[in-house]
């Protein structure tokens, strides 16, 4: 799949802001404004931004045009964008929203609670009964599952497997990146329609506290890698 016209005019657009001085990032976002594709192969890989016609993964879209850009992006920034979600400008919800558009903004928070955090409840719920595992000496065998089952009532295995009856793929041993992330998201969607609204609050909390958790021990690491240059004040 070739990059649309649309698609042309992101790049276009990305590199004559560029051209002209302004910021890399503000001419990023809007260039993911104009981008029209939801998906393409571009350089021998695959790209899907928008997952299930629903959830936008701004940031790999952010990766991809970077690479048209390669080499005007300060090493540190394009790290901390890419790696730890952090822009070298703080801007404003409202700001940001304005600046990559309505409807891709509204995708980006599908992306954001229905994949991001839906996967750091899972994470969370499995270290969870590891952790209570640990302490009576019991096995940590197909914690996964008892994760799975205690999230969504049932294993991983049959829920991929209900999936893909459901959408009529093909019921592989393997999984791809971008079906990983529709089945995250579908998982997202079926946990909402049986759980409660209290309960799915007090998911989303345990799914924000991992995330930030992990975000915060990421930075920390990357400030004390002995292949980072030293500060004024060191």
């Amino acid at each position: 799949m070739l990059a649309g016209a649309g698609d042309a005019q992101a790049i276009q657009h990305l590199k004559q802001a560029l051209a002209e001085g302004k910021h890399w990032y503000i001419a990023l976002l809007e260039a993911v404004r104009l981008w029209k594709s939801p998906e393409e192969n571009y350089n021998g890989r695959h790209y899907c931004y928008l997952i299930d016609n629903e959830a936008f993964d701004w940031l790999l879209l952010a990766e991809r045009l970077c690479e048209e850009i390669n080499g005007f992006i300060p090493e540190k920034e394009y790290i901390n964008l890419l790696f730890f979600d952090k822009p070298p400008i703080e801007l404003s919800k409202d700001e940001f929203r304005h600046l990559i558009g309505d409807a891709k903004y509204k995708a980006y928070l599908n992306y954001l609670y229905g994949i991001l955090l839906e996967q750091f409840l899972i994470l969370a719920v499995t270290e969870e009964i590891r952790k209570r595992k640990k302490a009576l000496g019991l096995s940590d065998k197909n914690i996964l599952d008892e994760a799975y089952r205690c999230i969504y009532g049932a294993t991983q295995a049959e829920l991929l497997r209900n999936f893909r009856k459901g959408r009529r793929y093909p019921l592989s041993r393997s999984i791809s990146l971008s079906e990983l992330n529709e089945f995250i998201y579908w998982l997202f969607k079926y946990r909402l329609r049986r759980c409660d609204k209290s309960c799915v609050a007090s998911d989303t909390k345990k799914a924000l506290m991992k995330l930030h958790g992990l975000l915060k021990l990421k930075t920390e690491s990357f400030r004390s890698s002995p292949s980072r240059p030293p500060t004024d004040k060191e």
